[in-house]
């Protein structure tokens, strides 16, 4: 399924694709919606709402707004724990390996609401490249749905975010894409079609989107 045009970036025009990583890049969202509703029964809350709430958004904000009478430091503790039961099960979307390969090198980063050790430990663990500029939750000041992830990643590389094509599966990360003046693909991995409105394009699946992304980018033919 792909719903759209195409954004802005025309073939071989974009300089640079950023994408997020759970949802799009790793299979994350069962393990972290047990995590979360573990987590929420173990304190009386709403197992369901505190999942909704924390799609696409990091740890420590979702913290604030849900606990913020909790002490941060061990309510992280409590969640590594739950999360470190989940590793094992975590895998890669089908064909996200061989896109990572197939684009030009030094031109694609990742852009996540995860923390930096876990996000490269998951990425090498299930044979994905890891690369060089990885902006995680502690590298900026504030979460999607504001640019600063995508903008931050753009300066790294060097990019204009004009030229930028973002792949994201939430609202909140498309919300920050467009923000930053990027183009916008979606992937409803995650997310019904109509909640990912805004995106230049949506598609079923990161292999429906691998031929648009490389297109746009200049790259091989994922394989």
């Amino acid at each position: 399924m792909r719903t759209g045009s195409g954004g802005p970036v025309g073939d071989g025009t974009a300089t640079t694709v950023l994408f997020d990583v759970d949802g799009v890049l790793l299979d994350t969202a069962d393990a972290h919606g047990r995590v979360w509703q573990a987590w929420a029964r173990e304190r009386g809350l709403d197992p369901e709402a505190v999942w909704q709430a924390t799609q696409g958004r990091r740890r420590a904000d979702i913290l604030r707004s849900l606990a913020p009478e909790r002490d941060p430091a061990g309510e992280h503790q409590a969640l590594d724990r739950l999360m470190a039961a989940e590793e094992p099960g975590i895998r890669a979307f089908d064909g996200a390996a061989g896109l990572l390969r197939a684009l030009p090198p030094g031109r694609w980063a990742v852009v996540t609401s995860s923390r930096a050790e876990p996000t490269a430990a998951r990425l090498a663990r299930t044979g994905l490249v890891v690369p060089e500029v990885r902006v995680c939750a502690e590298d900026v000041s504030e979460g999607k749905p504001s640019p600063e992830g995508y903008l931050t990643a753009a300066a790294r590389l060097g990019a204009d975010p004009a030229r930028c094509l973002v792949v994201e599966d939430a609202p909140a990360g498309v919300a920050a894409g467009l923000a930053a003046g990027c183009t916008v693909y979606a992937v409803a991995s995650t997310h019904h079609p109509d909640e990912l409105r805004g995106a230049h394009g949506c598609f079923g699946s990161l292999r429906e989107a691998a031929e648009g992304v490389l297109r746009a980018v200049g790259g091989d033919r994922a394989r």
